[in-house]
């Protein structure tokens, strides 16, 4: 019997896909079972636990058997089931864009604590916005904030517009598809950007899930990885209005050499935040002067 041979109980089904599973070397693979089999089934992990006598709806067997292939294939969780949380928001995902991480939560934490007021009319930008997660989950904590992001991709760009609709912040959010900032012509209280910053000698050697499935643009860097930094190094100088703020994602190890690029810029450094495996993940800059605001009671 295989794992998608139809007339067996849930439990047959859980247990043979987390043995293949788990022989494909991928991480929580029971979980990881329960997920691709309630994907087809229409159900949560929970339900097939409290299920598992049942017999899997032989319409869901093909469904089940085609993830599972996927999955041993070392294509993203997240391609699979075509969604993703981040921070408070449940996002589509594409092979278009990156997967939204929780290290990337770390510079939504970051540009709201250091522009603490939610009541403030920011205008916000994301540059390469990939999902749109950053801009959404800052658009989502500062209600009165408008935001753009922009995409070398234009599939990401439509993509990001398609979950600003899924989570209600259409109406503050638009998106671009074009090169960086070329096509802008204002400032912005806030800059984000998750850039590329793997060095491309690196890219082959990554985790099958990314260096396979996610999109090369995202992800690589340059020779040194900095590529992208050197541009954002040039631009944030023009995009910013005096004392915004940018927030950018750093690779593990490059906060010493994006901090020089951005020193030689005229830009403040006002900290970097660790992500939740204590890597420095949020590097925080500011376009002078910046003033920090007033400590609350």
């Amino acid at each position: 019997m295989t794992a998608c041979e139809p007339g067996e109980t849930v439990g047959a089904f859980l247990c043979q896909a987390g043995q293949l599973l788990r022989a494909a070397a991928i991480e929580s693979p029971r979980l990881e079972a329960r997920l691709l089999l309630g994907h087809a089934m229409g159900a949560t992990p929970e339900q097939l636990l409290r299920d598992s006598r049942a017999k899997v709806p032989s319409e869901a067997v093909a469904r089940f058997g085609a993830a599972l292939k996927a999955r041993l294939a070392h294509m993203p969780m997240a391609h699979i089931l075509g969604r993703q949380g981040f921070w408070t928001l449940d996002l589509a995902v594409s092979p278009a864009t990156l997967i939204p991480r929780p290290d990337s939560e770390s510079l939504v934490e970051a540009a709201l604590e250091v522009l603490p007021d939610a009541a403030a009319p920011l205008r916000v930008l994301d540059l390469g916005t990939g999902t749109g997660c950053l801009l959404l989950a800052v658009l989502a904590e500062r209600p009165a904030a408008f935001g753009i992001g922009v995409d070398r991709d234009p599939a990401a760009a439509a993509l990001a517009a398609r979950n600003a609709r899924e989570n209600g912040l259409a109406d503050r959010a638009a998106f671009l598809a074009g090169d960086w900032d070329a096509a802008l012509q204002t400032r912005f209280d806030l800059v984000l950007s998750n850039p590329p910053y793997i060095e491309s000698a690196a890219i082959p050697g990554l985790m099958p899930e990314v260096a396979r499935h996610e999109p090369g643009l995202a992800l690589d860097g340059g020779a040194d990885g900095l590529d992208a930094y050197r541009a954002l190094a040039t631009a944030l100088p023009r995009l910013l209005v005096p004392g915004g703020i940018a927030v950018l994602e750093l690779g593990q190890g490059q906060r010493a050499a994006v901090e020089n690029l951005a020193q030689e810029a005229g830009l403040r450094l006002l900290g970097c935040r660790k992500d939740l495996g204590g890597v420095e993940r949020a590097l925080i800059l500011a376009k002078k002067p910046f003033v920090a605001p007033a400590p609350r009671d």
